[in-house]
């Protein structure tokens, strides 16, 4: 489900009134060549995530995703969540929390839900807070839990 606002404004009038659902999102698999191209992309080859035999044997009995792609998958999964209309960009700001809760075997499918904590306007445009969850199917337990800060500025008026 999206949550869809006319402008930035409109937005910080929602949260205003209380946080504001997000998702969940669609679910997405984390296969291993997706695994593989971070691995390449972050030079982090720790045998748990690359080497699907070794990992077979090891403590998740498969290879697991970095906790960091899980974690750059936000801009993917929880995008499609929020629609906040008359905005000229989007930035990351960063992040107040982030934990890696279960580890993410290959093979896995994950999404995102959530909701909008706090939105503040300021010179730059609306700082907004989103506290997001990735969770695993058929996992009690999410894979992270994060509380992502982005800025959203308005497109400057004509």
């Amino acid at each position: 489900m999206t949550a869809t606002f006319d402008s930035p404004a409109a937005l910080v009038e929602a949260v205003a009134a209380g946080p504001v659902s997000l998702g969940p999102g669609e679910w997405f698999t984390i296969d291993q060549a997706r695994i593989d191209e971070f691995a390449r992309a972050t030079e982090d080859h720790q045998w748990i995530h690359v080497d699907v035999d070794r990992a077979k044997a090891g403590p998740f009995g498969a290879p697991i995703a970095h906790g960091f792609l899980t974690l750059s998958l936000l801009s993917a999964l929880a995008s499609p969540l929020l629609d906040v209309r008359g905005v000229a960009m989007g930035v990351n700001y960063g992040f107040d929390r982030v934990r890696f809760l279960a580890p993410v075997t290959v093979g896995s499918r994950v999404r995102v839900v959530g909701q909008v904590t706090d939105a503040t306007p300021g010179r730059s445009g609306v700082r907004v807070t989103q506290d997001l969850t990735v969770e695993i199917e058929e996992s009690e337990t999410p894979a992270l839990a994060a509380q992502w800060l982005t800025l959203v500025v308005p497109r400057p008026a004509p």
